[in-house]
């Protein structure tokens, strides 16, 4: 075993920098907590936007399934407790081209920390056993 004697001109950290470098980690550490922060609450948005896209497919999917529908407005939720629910509105159309014209926008909507959020599609159908004028 061998011992090994210190001497004072052996390098080694000094309080002064100790501190340095405290202070400096202590200025970028809440930054990168904010950051990490911020993308964690930016994925959990994006998740939700992209379910909300696909039940909005889901949903519309659905209304033309039914066929011609009527005129009005309705809503639901996917589910029981669910984060997400739906609203559509029919609207009847005149038009002098076409005849039993319809619009039916789709909305999905959630809250996301706290805040109301949507997601939208528009589409025409129209009344297919009806005779169209040529």
């Amino acid at each position: 075993m061998t011992w090994r004697i210190l001497s004072s001109s052996e390098e080694g950290f000094t309080l002064a920098e100790i501190l340095v470098t405290i202070a400096v980690m202590a200025a970028v550490f809440p930054a990168l907590l904010k950051v990490f922060s911020d993308t964690s609450r930016n994925v959990a948005l994006s998740d939700n936007r992209i379910t909300a896209l696909y039940l909005l497919k889901y949903q519309m999917a659905q209304i033309e399934m039914q066929g011609y529908p009527e005129p009005g407005q309705y809503s639901g939720e996917f589910g029981e407790n669910s984060l997400f629910q739906w609203q559509s509105s029919v609207t009847e159309l005149d038009s002098d081209e076409i005849e039993g014209l319809r619009m039916v926008e789709l909305t999905v909507l959630w809250e996301h920390l706290g805040k109301p959020r949507s997601i939208s599609m528009l589409t025409y159908m129209a009344d297919r056993e009806m005779q169209q004028g040529q």
